[in-house]
């Protein structure tokens, strides 16, 4: 008999241990950020986690999930003890998931989450509490060319609704403690700005020397224009190909439509223009030149400006 109610004992002891929720601390130093890819929506974070726990059945290195990660090289691990408790330290790298906003495109902000969580303990078992004074970044390796902002760390509830085939009462949905390393990312744009849109403002200068000849001149005042246009054309065409597929209509695309339907309009006044040389109307051809040129100028360079001014506010 004395050995059935030690048996009992320790089942019911294991089984409180067991459902005891143990509150980890967890914190992290992000090391660097980078192989930013728009085109195929990821980049490559470099950071160490480290948690401090006292249900020795927990195992980071096997259990832990990041659940917006494309691929996790395998952690290096640092295990010790701490204030009687165990700790563990654990180098990541990995390849995360990014929904990229390229609507002002180059001057884009962008905010990136990196979600941990424990694949195998529930909220009932674990639930992390952030080092918000322990966890930072590298200011000087994170991230070249852009500027870190916001960076926080905390803790959420990931609710799955699934009881992942458990069909118990109770255990059609499951909640698990989330971990979340925050922040901001604004780029330093004028650069990269003038690199990718130089070959479209040049196309736009060219078309505009049509200009310059007399608009009997058929090749020059068709030809040039013809010629900036598919310039332009094959500019959009590079710098599409280093971004994402997007719905939205983007700075990229705004500017670009503007050179093409300024390019139109060059086209458009050298055809009134040819049209009144045909009919003899050397000076109304002349005023039509003169004020087309100078409208289709100032228009096209006050819309830029503006456009660009929206998107960098």
């Amino acid at each position: 008999m004395k050995r059935i109610f030690i048996s009992v004992g320790f089942v019911l002891f294991s089984f409180i241990g067991w459902a005891t929720t143990d509150t980890v601390t967890v914190g992290a130093y992000v090391m660097s950020v980078h192989d930013i890819n728009f085109h195929d929506q990821e980049y490559t974070a470099r950071f160490w986690l480290w948690f401090l726990y006292n249900n020795k059945d927990f195992n980071f290195v096997n259990q832990l999930d990041i659940t917006n990660a494309k691929s996790i090289d395998q952690p290096q691990l640092l295990p010790d003890s701490l204030d009687g408790k165990a700790y563990s330290m654990l180098k990541m790298k990995c390849t995360m998931k990014q929904n990229w906003n390229v609507f002002d495109f180059p001057f884009d902000q962008q905010h990136l989450k990196i979600q941990i969580e424990n694949t195998l303990f529930d909220k009932d078992n674990l639930i992390f509490k952030p080092d918000v004074k322990g966890s930072k970044f590298d200011s000087d390796e994170t991230l070249a060319g852009w500027k870190i902002k916001n960076f926080k760390v905390s803790v959420t509830d990931n609710t799955y609704e699934t009881g992942f085939g458990d069909n118990r009462p109770g255990r059609d949905h499951q909640v698990f403690s989330a971990f979340l390393i925050e922040m901001d990312i604004h780029r330093n744009a004028w650069g990269l700005f003038l690199k990718i849109f130089i070959g479209m403002y040049i196309a736009f200068l060219i078309s505009m020397l049509s200009f310059a000849p007399s608009p009997s001149e058929l090749e020059p005042r068709f030809g040039l224009p013809v010629g900036g246009l598919f310039a332009a054309v094959g500019n959009k065409y590079i710098i599409d190909s280093i971004l994402p597929e997007s719905a939205s209509f983007t700075l990229v695309d705004q500017l670009h439509s503007i050179t093409f339907f300024a390019i139109f309009a060059m086209l458009m006044v050298s055809a009134i223009c040819l049209k009144l040389i045909d009919k003899q109307k050397v000076e109304a051809c002349e005023k039509v030149n003169r004020i087309g040129s100078r409208t289709i100028a100032i228009g096209y360079f006050l819309i830029n400006a503006i456009l660009v001014g929206l998107a960098i506010a």
